[in-house]
């Protein structure tokens, strides 16, 4: 078993504990704004309140509020599962851009060394990598059913 491990591509590895990695914290992270704080207080207490007197017109600041928890469950959902893995992880960048941007214009010099920095620096990461190394994931089961 040790034999058959150590066979095993360290990249293969790689990309399977950094996906995990961020697809354990967009799971939880959704989890719990959709199930413990909800779409709609997140969006009253984080965009609405947060973002009074800015430019971003209240409608879009709601939308944004209550998809953005939405959409971190169901992305951390599918890079557990290695599900549209090239469409999540974007979806996932872009995600933290958004949120970069955000912090960026409540606080100018909003230090990004915490948790975005790190996460965005996982995505790329991921994004870089081939997807032939790519290892139990959805996406593999469904190639080679079809093949």
């Amino acid at each position: 078993m040790i034999k058959k491990f150590e066979e095993v591509s360290s990249t293969i590895i790689a990309e399977f504990l950094a996906r995990w990695m961020l697809g354990i914290l967009f799971t939880m992270a959704g989890y719990w704004k959709v199930f413990v704080l909800t779409p709609a207080k997140h969006a009253e207490n984080f965009f609405i309140k947060g973002f009074e007197g800015h430019w971003i017109p209240e409608w879009l600041l709601w939308a944004l509020g209550v998809s953005i928890p939405v959409l971190e469950l169901a992305a951390g959902l599918a890079l557990l599962a290695g599900l549209w893995r090239k469409l999540t992880l974007t979806s996932v960048g872009l995600l933290l851009l958004l949120t970069t941007y955000g912090h960026a214009l409540q606080q100018p010099l909003f230090d990004i060394d915490g948790h975005t920095f790190t996460r965005f620096v996982l995505v790329i990461f991921l994004l870089m990598l081939p997807s032939s190394i790519v290892f139990l994931t959805v996406d593999n089961w469904i190639s080679s059913r079809k093949s």
